[in-house]
């Protein structure tokens, strides 16, 4: 069983790093539920 396993995710992806949608695909395949996803810039 994973992690993120059933659990609801909410996703802050940075635009210089790791963008949100990155991290939506990698929480899904790991079983997690993305109830918000967003990629920012945080200056």
């Amino acid at each position: 069983m994973s992690f993120f396993a059933g659990k609801k995710v909410i996703a802050l992806g940075d635009r210089d790093g790791i963008p949100g949608p990155a991290i939506e695909e990698v929480i899904k395949a790991s079983g997690g539920e993305i109830v918000f996803s967003a990629t920012e810039c945080f200056v």
